[in-house]
């Protein structure tokens, strides 16, 4: 919101530019939708939200990615007889509606998701197996596999809440 201020007062922006910019910044539900709106003003590395797109790659290994980040709208992803471990519990989703574009041979993708994620694999599997362990809500965030997926094993999961954690939300809720 200071951005786009700041845009209009140095002329940037028109006042029906920054009066649409500005509702559509409210209307947002998503990071996505925030990142376009300053992308004609400011140069990348200026950028108030910035999205990490690098690929995630392992050969003969394993790699991590878990914490607090953004993931993009497409994920690349590569595996030579290694194994992906994506944590999106604390991630902040760019859109409801990601794609992870595996190309995984002889090796594996965990997915640890919170609550009401979706998890569909639409890639081509060959000799593989899939464990989807989630439950979905309706109109909830999607997280769609697709590439090629050759003697691959894709579990996803929604780790149980501590015994603490549901008697916190049956209290207030």
């Amino acid at each position: 919101m200071a951005l786009l201020g700041e845009a209009l007062a140095d002329g940037r922006l028109t006042h029906v530019e920054h009066s649409d910019r500005i509702g559509l910044a409210y209307e947002a539900r998503t990071l996505g939708e925030l990142t376009g709106l300053t992308t004609d003003l400011i140069p990348d590395e200026a950028q108030p939200i910035r999205v990490d797109c690098r690929s995630l790659s392992v050969a003969f290994g394993s790699v991590r990615r878990d914490g607090r980040w953004v993931v993009p709208v497409r994920l690349p992803v590569l595996a030579l007889f290694g194994s992906v471990e994506l944590d999106l519990r604390e991630a902040i989703l760019q859109r409801t509606h990601i794609v992870i574009d595996a190309s995984v041979l002889v090796g594996s993708i965990k997915l640890l998701v919170p609550e009401g994620v979706q998890v569909t694999v639409t890639g081509r599997m060959m000799l593989g197996k899939r464990d989807l362990r989630v439950q979905p809500a309706p109109g909830g965030p999607v997280i769609e596999i697709a590439g090629t997926l050759v003697l691959t094993s894709v579990k996803a999961a929604t780790p149980k809440r501590k015994w603490r954690q549901r008697l916190r939300s049956r209290i207030r809720g």
